[in-house]
């Protein structure tokens, strides 16, 4: 019974704090103010890396 009850609440909270990187991730990435098309161009790819690692990281843990 013990073992269920770890292995679900393991998953639950391995679900809620995969939840909080992505909002801090997301909060971080989020741009401030105007930006010229340059910069916008930048954020852009450089929250396709950010999240492209999120994922990389994600698989590596599972092992």
């Amino acid at each position: 019974m013990d073992r269920i009850l770890n292995m679900m609440i393991r998953r639950i909270i391995g679900r809620m704090v995969n939840r909080g990187v992505d909002a801090g991730i997301e909060r971080m990435t989020r741009g401030r103010g105007e930006a010229t098309p340059e910069q916008q161009t930048q954020t852009r790819q450089s929250v396709g890396r950010t999240r492209q690692a999120m994922r990389v990281a994600r698989r590596i843990g599972r092992f």
